[in-house]
């Protein structure tokens, strides 16, 4: 058995954290010792790695709780799942620091680079992540099946939907001084909205979180900057036109 701070130590993780974690439910101690301290066995210490794993993903903490009290959690597939995200994340990074080093070389004169190489390292799997974040917001259990849904399509047809996804954003910004409320803005929503599709069904007023949430992620909205100044108020302007006018 493990004290409080035996498991503070561990983990990295503060003991009034583990505190609040008890008090929530997330993560109570195995026993209370006759002098009242908690005391954790090696079943506490591994879902308290659940739960940092799932926080590392971003996940809210009632969220963890509602998966790891499932009947049907399965361990060792959520682990499976971690690694999965952790690597799918880790080439994401690369491919940043490589478009970062080539965007580089193109303003010094050294490389050329396409509008579609400027945003490739955009990919839809970013995006993917923060319709995650907002399906959240809603039932957990859709992030499992957007997660699933993902891994069924073949190697081709999830570089076509990167493409796809790319090409939205790129056709966004031009548009932009047609307005946010013009049919050529309107249609591309509407690819944007059909092309969510390849990962969940998004409800309108998902649809609209999702626009939102966007210009409220500092990385994102980053990303979105990098392209126009003003692409995340614009982008959030269209889809509010667009779901009012559903």
């Amino acid at each position: 058995m493990y004290t409080v701070k035996e498991i503070s130590t561990l983990a990295g993780v503060s003991v009034r954290t583990l505190h609040y974690y008890d008090q929530i439910g997330l993560l109570t101690p195995t026993r209370k010792a006759e002098n009242g301290y908690r005391q954790y066995s090696d079943a506490a210490l591994l879902r308290l790695q659940q739960i940092l794993f799932y926080r590392e993903l971003d996940f809210k903490l009632l969220d963890i709780r509602a998966l790891l009290d499932d009947p049907n959690f399965d361990q060792i597939s959520a682990l499976e799942e971690h690694g999965d995200a952790l690597v799918a994340r880790l080439l994401r990074v690369e491919g940043l620091i490589a478009t970062v080093e080539d965007t580089i070389k193109h303003l010094k004169g050294e490389k050329e680079m396409s509008k579609k190489e400027l945003f490739k390292a955009f990919s839809e799997e970013e995006q993917e992540k923060y319709a995650k974040e907002a399906e959240k917001k809603y039932n957990p259990e859709i992030v499992r099946a957007s997660n699933q849904k993902w891994k069924g399509y073949s190697a081709e047809k999830k570089q076509e939907i990167l493409d796809e996804g790319n090409q939205v954003y790129v056709d966004m910004v031009a548009a932009m001084p047609k307005g946010a409320d013009s049919r050529e803005v309107q249609a591309i929503v509407l690819r944007w909205r059909r092309h969510i599709g390849y990962f969940w069904a998004p409800n309108l007023e998902q649809l609209l979180g999702l626009a939102t949430m966007y210009g409220q992620s500092p990385d994102f909205k980053e990303k979105f900057d990098a392209m126009h100044p003003a692409l995340t108020d614009f982008f959030r302007e269209a889809v509010e036109i667009y779901v009012d006018n559903q």
